[in-house]
């Protein structure tokens, strides 16, 4: 199941951050603009209700670790909830005005991000997988921004149903910009509708899985 919501910008007065414990508040106050600290107050309040709900436990209760690095073997791989009662695997990710959480029974990944301006998809598409480079190129300068964010979300959903992050090659995985996501060996990717100038997507350990979203309001 996927949920989506998107920022209301009055929401600030209305959340109630008492249900994030001590790091998680400490980060809202340390951001400078106020859009970031909605965008992630936001976030973390819905994916703490979101996951009570699941497990029937008060939001502010829940707690949440990281798994090991498949890269490097530190403590910072998938987050994952501490002692959940049945297999209950999340992913959180907000960019834009857009928050997106996904729950599975089997590792996952989503990704929602606003459309990337050429400069950052300029500097980051030599980095990509051959193929991905030459598909991007192969896209009229005005749609490129389009595709490459398009591309950019399957990747970094993949990336973090994996636990991996950023941290892996860029290069050693084909997303692809087409209609249908590529999908590595033993994991779907699928593509989600995220709003106008916005791109998401979830990727998920196995064969194709049927995918929900719901559409969230704010405050949650």
């Amino acid at each position: 199941m996927l949920d989506l919501a998107r920022l209301d910008e009055s929401a600030p007065g209305l959340l109630d951050l008492s249900v994030l414990d001590a790091q998680e508040r400490q980060r809202v106050q340390g951001f400078v603009h106020a859009k970031d600290r909605l965008r992630y107050a936001v976030a973390h309040t819905a994916l703490r209700r979101i996951l009570g709900a699941c497990v029937g436990a008060p939001a502010r209760d829940i707690v949440l670790v990281r798994e090991t690095c498949p890269c490097c073997g530190g403590p910072h791989g998938r987050p994952a909830l501490a002692d959940a009662p049945f297999p209950l695997h999340f992913s959180l990710s907000h960019g834009g005005d857009r928050v997106l959480i996904g729950l599975a029974t089997v590792a996952v990944g989503v990704d929602v991000e606003p459309e990337a301006t050429p400069e950052t998809s300029g500097e980051l598409i030599p980095a990509l997988h051959p193929a991905e480079q030459a598909e991007l190129a192969a896209v009229p300068q005005e749609r490129r921004g389009a595709a490459f964010t398009r591309l950019w979300a399957r990747k970094e959903a993949y990336l973090k149903g994996i636990g991996t992050g950023l941290g892996r090659d860029l290069a050693a995985d084909y997303l692809g910009t087409g209609g249908l996501a590529g999908s590595p060996p033993g994991w779907s990717v699928t593509d989600l509708p995220a709003g106008p100038k916005h791109f998401a997507a979830c990727a998920a350990l196995g064969a194709a899985h049927r995918t929900r979203v719901r559409h969230l309001s704010t405050p949650l």
